[in-house]
């Protein structure tokens, strides 16, 4: 199940992303100072930490949901919430 309205601000965020990493690489192209340039990379690397977590929550909310309520997809559920945690970990 797709909700359109948490698809459409996921695709906003992503693209605001595509913009902030455009703006990194014409940074590092015009040899910005250093420092001003490792904030832009870090303010982008928050940008995509919080789009995780949103893309994590529609999951849960939605998919997660549906699959424990159905007994054939809850080690499905299970297995797939825990690669998620091991991919945030490393």
């Amino acid at each position: 199940m797709v909700d359109r309205k948490l698809k459409k601000r996921a695709i906003h965020r992503a693209k605001i992303i595509r913009g902030q990493l455009d703006g990194l690489i014409r940074a590092i192209e015009k040899e910005t100072y250093c420092p001003d340039i490792l904030e832009q990379s870090l303010s982008i690397q928050r940008s995509i930490k919080s789009l995780d977590a949103f893309l994590l929550e529609n999951h849960l909310r939605t998919h997660v949901i549906e699959q424990m309520q159905n007994r054939k997809e809850n080690e499905r559920a299970i297995k797939e919430l825990i690669k998620v945690f091991n991919l945030s970990n490393r």
